[in-house]
């Protein structure tokens, strides 16, 4: 019997508003009790990857639900400039067409200005469907190019953020100083008459309370309505309570019915100030991950030659389409995906595929988009464009790979999941003994004690049990050349059990150099006539020429001609000498012959090197071995990895040869080597070595690297490497020594071991304290004098990191 088989589609969502991991499994939940729904929902990344059968549910029902819930999804706006309109029924076609598209809320177009506005929702559709859907309805629209860059969203939120942590930090220092009343000891010091005075408290305090702490209520409301606990839940109570309870003690002071207020304002002020900061500072962190994207997206070519009617024609490469025939001269960027039908010369792919020596093309040869033409004019066909080319879907590799759930969740979010609630309701129940039983009818004692059930349970040492670690963790490891991108990385790094390393630029320098220069005939001076051949050539393997003959003291003069054969090498006049440099058929078709160096070429071929011959006068004088050489310290690195019990292995575009060569000589196993691998199949390595349960840490440093770290348990980016790699890794190794890599796992296992110790202990003084304060042992200045001694010792115990070797 056939099964029905479901529409089911998948979208990824802009989710704003949440701010602990309570809100995205809040979401989480509502979303997947959904019929035909499956949704995570990430919230470093603020995105929701949902899953739904369109027979069952659409996505506007998706946002519906979410907007409902108190949470919003980001939409974004584009103009475009259309061409082919005649009337207004024509405008109005193609409004109505893009309003009748799944994921756009509002589409107008203007048959004057020839021009329209989309708001769209990333995620549920591209702008390239708007563009394809305008094309099937009979007209063209392009993306307009705006004059002036616009500041993005994430900007504008870390500004924010600073400012608000600044305007809270200069009004809560005046009440820091009030806390040396508060201490159990005498100090010596007070602060100024006028702080102590309590209105001048409360109005700093008030400020600081309800106009930079507004978010964490309107947050509490949220989850309260939602039937849940948040972190905001507990900064709102815990900060309330020492708030209202000084206005109490204040007004009561003014009546003249107590002779001192027991003043707290600077409890709550500070807490809110320090929570900002962290708010700030995890703002910034999250404004890194997007972009790693913007700078895919930088790679892109702008602009095509494009042959159309037989005349070169520059258009933007928005409007190429498949099957145009491009022109692509030398130093320019390969527009999109395509093949090449005439011409020859040789492209650096290295931002795609890692490797740095340039790959000869020619007739028939496939080329990739935002690579660059190193030499030689070349016609190509278009076979693939816009979303479909292969930086377009590394680009959308990294983008999912991102966008999924993370592991590992906050421990103390889940804590206050649950403590919470319990604090509220032994603090109301605390009041309720007091007020009916304890000290009847009298609300003053009543509330004495449940406000210091409240104090007692402020998260001030829990809020600082993680972070204080993260940062003296973290900046241990920027002394050493490790730096992690956020605190839950660090905490990630400590369950790796296998380690995979990219070759070209990872274990190896990322640059040929000149390691064996055999002289056949003539004199070993001769060398500076190859070397001047090879002054004027753009290719990789000339530069580590010209680089040995520097390093040697040659004197290399300016050739008298020079030209590239395409492929096989180049050939140059020098005073009055020709030279020859390439391959064996460059000699072979020259009539030199190769016979005599044939089993040291292919010495050099098992070592993983590139063969080079040098011919002068139509005689072979040199045979030149070039490679990609180990980094010093990759072998010693390797085997601190195997010392740890974690097992290496190394991935590579390379051949096989060449990497086994390579893996050899720093000791990986060859059945831990996986090479010629392409750079879009470099994530399903890393997914390979998940599915058997390991925990996987990938090390690079280039483009193509991008989605494999990315999709990693964690990706750690070598820093010599390119933006992108550093941007799309979850660590950074500085300056590339592979050392590092066992450094960051010993840094992340104490410092784990640093925060279980923390979260105890923090958890230990709420635990003894509560019940202490419920029977009324517990004033609420004492509470707050216990809580700020719990702070003190988390912190203590945290600062414990900077003396740890690693």
């Amino acid at each position: 019997m056939a099964t029905e088989e479901k529409d089911q589609k998948q979208t990824q969502l802009d989710v704003t508003g949440m701010t602990c991991s309570a809100c995205s499994t809040r979401i989480e939940k509502v979303l997947n009790k959904m019929d035909g729904v499956e949704a995570n929902v990430n919230l470093s990344m603020e995105k929701a990857s949902v899953s739904y059968d369109e027979n069952q549910a659409t996505v506007h029902e998706v946002i519906d639900r979410i907007n409902k819930l108190g949470y919003g999804v980001q939409e974004e706006k584009v103009e475009l400039d259309i061409r082919g309109m005649t009337c207004a029924a024509c405008s109005t076609r193609i409004e109505k067409g893009l309003s009748k598209m799944e994921g756009i809320s509002e589409a107008n177009i203007n048959l004057a200005t020839e021009s329209g506005t989309v708001e769209y929702t990333p995620g549920v559709v591209s702008i390239d469907d708007v563009l394809e859907k305008v094309k099937k309805l009979g007209y063209e629209a392009v993306v307009k190019q705006d004059q002036e860059e616009k500041e993005s969203h994430k900007e504008k939120e870390i500004r924010n953020k600073r400012h608000l942590f600044i305007f809270s930090a200069i009004l809560s220092f005046p009440l820091l100083l009030t806390m040396l009343g508060h201490m159990p000891f005498d100090l010596g010091l007070s602060a100024p008459g006028f702080i102590e005075y309590p209105w001048t408290q409360f109005v700093l305090a008030t400020v600081v309370q309800f106009y930079v702490g507004w978010p964490f209520y309107t947050g509490a409301y949220r989850a309260l309505v939602n039937k849940s606990a948040n972190m905001d839940l507990l900064v709102a109570l815990g900060t309330s309570a020492a708030y209202f309870y000084s206005v109490v003690q204040a007004i009561l002071w003014q009546t003249g019915a107590i002779q001192h207020a027991d003043l707290y304002f600077e409890t709550s002020a500070i807490l809110i100030t320090l929570i900002i900061l962290g708010k700030y500072i995890e703002a910034l962190a999250k404004g890194r991950t997007t972009a790693a994207i913007t700078n895919l997206l930088k790679l892109q070519a702008k602009e095509a030659t494009v042959l159309r009617d037989g005349k070169e024609e520059r258009i933007p490469v928005e409007q190429v389409q498949v099957g145009d025939h491009i022109i692509v001269k030398p130093g320019e960027k390969i527009p999109v995906d395509g093949e090449v039908i005439q011409g020859s010369t040789s492209i650096d792919e290295s931002m795609i595929t890692g490797e740095s020596i340039p790959v000869d093309k020619g007739e028939n040869d496939a080329v990739i988009g935002s690579t660059i033409n190193k030499n030689g004019t070349i016609t190509l066909t278009a076979k693939k464009v816009g979303k479909d080319t292969a930086l377009a879907g590394i680009i959308k590799i990294v983008e999912e790979a991102q966008g999924s759930k993370a592991p590992i969740q906050r421990m103390a979010d889940r804590i206050s999941g649950v403590f919470v609630p319990i604090v509220v309701a032994i603090a109301v129940v605390t009041f309720a003994v007091w007020f009916m039983f304890v000290d009847p009818g009298v609300w003053s004692s009543a509330l004495e004690a449940s406000i210091a059930v409240l104090v007692i349970a402020c998260p001030c040492a829990l809020g600082l049990a993680t972070p204080t670690s993260i940062m003296v963790g973290s900046g241990r490891g920027a002394e050493k050349g490790i730096l992690f991108k956020g605190g839950e990385y660090l905490e990630g790094t400590q369950a790796i059990e296998a380690v995979l390393l990219d070759k070209t630029g990872t274990i190896t320098e990322g640059k040929p150099r000149v390691t064996n220069v055999m002289t056949v005939s003539g004199s070993n001076n001769d060398f500076a006539l190859v070397a001047a051949a090879e002054k004027r050539s753009e290719h990789p393997l000339a530069e580590a020429v010209m680089a040995y003959a520097t390093e040697h003291d040659y004197e290399v003069e300016d050739p008298d001609s020079f030209e590239a054969v395409s492929g096989h090498g180049i050939q140059a006049q020098i005073d009055q000498h020709q030279v020859l440099v390439g391959t064996r058929k460059l000699m072979v078709e020259q009539g030199i012959n190769t016979e005599l160096v044939e089993d040291k070429l292919q010495e050099f071929e098992r070592e993983g090197k590139t063969a080079v011959l040098a011919a002068i006068d139509g005689e072979l004088r040199f045979t030149i071995g070039i490679a990609d050489t180990v980094k010093p310290t990759s072998k010693k690195a390797i085997e601190e990895l195997k010392n740890l019990g974690i097992e290496v292995y190394m991935m590579t575009g390379d051949n096989t040869r060449t990497a086994q060569a390579v893996a050899k000589e720093v000791g990986i196993s060859e059945s831990h080597v996986f090479a010629e691998v392409l750079p879009e199949n470099k994530a399903d390595k890393v997914s390979e070595l998940q599915k058997k349960g390991k925990k996987v840490a990938m090390v690079g440093d280039g483009i193509n690297d991008a989605p494999a770290l990315a999709i990693a348990d964690i990706g750690m980016a070598i820093g010599t490497g390119t933006d992108v790699a550093i941007e799309a890794a979850d660590v950074t190794l500085v300056g590339g020594d592979l050392s590092n890599i066992a450094q960051a796992i010993k840094l992340s296992q104490k410092t784990m071991r640093n925060i279980r110790q923390n979260l105890f202990w923090a958890l230990a003084y709420n635990s003894a304290g509560i019940p202490v304060a419920a029977i009324g042992l517990l004033a609420p200045w004492v509470a707050g004098a216990a809580m700020a001694f719990s702070s003190v010792s988390v912190v203590s115990n945290a600062l414990r990191l900077k003396r740890q070797e690693i």
